[in-house]
């Protein structure tokens, strides 16, 4: 949390007045502009800045899942977006974190669920994930939620970066280069519709690939956050039939060391604006105290327990730190 205090210079000369109040500022680690998490913390910033008095947020652009854990734990930044499955692992100290947990991770609310979208464009040859070998694939940003879901799938089927020439792209990235030609397909772990698909879509055909059902069950033992849903036919240009993919809930998390009432006032700010959320992007639909208390895999802050207690709601003893 960054202290920024500003003062008039015709104060300190005259040392008359009272300088201007102390404004602190917090970060929103959020992700790359063509996904979902950063509209979502611009939405939220403009909350905590409209509706809590004597703080500033700003949504910052980063590499999302894996980094924004590592910037929580670093004091770098005070809330971050990540993936279910990024987050517990990093609680836990198991996966991509094995042997640096960090125990301080506390979830504030699931946002909504991301969707695991594998896009290539028709007429590539593509058309299963089997079809992936021997193709240069981008599998996400490095220190992205993507990276960790597309491996979870590729290899809970028979398919290592041995098989596949992987490239490491950000969501823009990973557009632009199956636009041009330089990719073949590429992961998305992303709220649906995205920018960066729905832009995509606009000037080439593209064709998402379904996972089978011995697809999804592998995928779904290898990581039981994930969970079977739909790709509504429609959401993106050309994509006419619905889509069975993997999805996994996004977490919006801080760390332990967050005052209670801070944490409080932001969960509730949130919950009670939920509508100007909505407006920024239609994920935040699924934005619910239900969803939250469904689906968050650690601890919850005290602060928010206590603004869902205070709505009635029953909080599961796994969620209390």
């Amino acid at each position: 949390m960054k202290h920024i205090l500003h003062l008039g210079v015709a104060t300190l000369a005259i040392g008359a007045a009272v300088p201007a109040a102390a404004q602190m500022q917090l970060s929103i680690a959020t992700g790359g502009t063509g996904g979902v998490y950063y509209p979502m913390g611009g939405g939220l910033a403009e909350i905590i800045n409209t509706h809590i008095d004597g703080y500033s947020a700003t949504a910052e652009v980063t590499g999302a899942s894996v980094e924004n854990m590592g910037l929580i734990a670093t004091g770098d930044a005070d809330l971050a977006i990540a993936l279910a499955d990024t987050v517990a692992q990093a609680q836990t100290g198991t996966g991509r974190f094995e042997g640096q947990q960090l125990e301080m991770v506390r979830g504030l609310a699931s946002l909504y669920a991301n969707m695991v979208q594998i896009v290539t464009l028709e007429g590539s040859g593509i058309e299963t994930l089997a079809d992936l070998a021997g193709r240069r694939v981008s599998v996400g940003a490095p220190g992205s939620g993507t990276e960790v879901n597309a491996l979870q799938i590729l290899e809970a089927n028979g398919i290592t970066y041995d098989d596949i020439e992987e490239q490491r792209l950000n969501f823009n990235e990973t557009a632009d280069a199956l636009a041009n030609g330089d990719i073949d397909a590429g992961f998305w772990s992303v709220g649906a519709p995205t920018s960066s698909i729905l832009n995509l879509a606009t000037t080439q055909s593209i064709h998402v690939i379904e996972l089978s059902a011995e697809e999804m069950d592998a995928a779904i033992e290898a990581n039981p956050i994930f969970a079977r849903t739909t790709l509504a036919g429609g959401t993106y240009s050309g994509v006419d039939g619905d889509v069975a993919v993997v999805g996994v809930p996004n977490v919006l998390t801080v760390s332990s060391e967050m005052d209670e009432e801070l944490a409080y006032e932001i969960t509730k700010a949130m919950f009670e604006n939920i509508a100007d959320l909505q407006a920024v992007h239609p994920a935040a639909n699924q934005t619910t105290i239900e969803f939250t208390l469904d689906a968050t895999p650690v601890p919850l802050h005290p602060g928010a327990i206590r603004y869902y207690e205070e709505t009635g709601a029953e909080v599961p003893d796994r969620m209390r730190p």
